[in-house]
């Protein structure tokens, strides 16, 4: 068994879209979009294989709760090497994103920057 693809649901898609594209090689799929529901959705691929739905619709609930809500927490994204977690960071930071932490070895080993996309969702970078 494996995980098909995680799904996304994003105030502004193709925003969204492109920043994954640019930074991690995704390609994306044509849009899909259902006029009666206004759900709109598109596939990102990556290198290997895995899937990311981005989603947005116009009844999203905005509100975002502080500290560590209970469900998903983070995208962890493979990038093969210290000095390419170093570079995306760097190049995700100089592009003016948000950059929270790293890069660094954390308590359990891992070589990580955390970063942030468009709408906020948590990205680490790892080798």
């Amino acid at each position: 068994m494996k995980i098909e693809h995680v799904g996304l649901f994003v105030n502004d898609l193709e925003k969204t879209v492109s920043f994954y594209e640019k930074y991690f090689g995704a390609t994306a799929s044509e849009k899909y979009h259902n006029v009666k529901t206004t759900f709109s959705s598109r596939f990102l691929t990556f290198a290997d294989g895995a899937r990311l739905e981005v989603c947005t619709r116009e009844d999203l609930n905005q509100e975002k709760l502080d500290g560590y809500p209970l469900g998903y927490m983070h995208l962890a994204m493979s990038l093969g090497s210290k000095e390419k977690v170093d570079e995306v960071s760097a190049q995700i930071e100089a592009d003016g994103y948000t950059h929270l932490s790293g890069p660094r070895v954390t308590g359990d080993g891992y070589y990580e920057s955390v970063v942030l996309d468009p709408e906020g969702n948590q990205i680490e970078l790892t080798v």
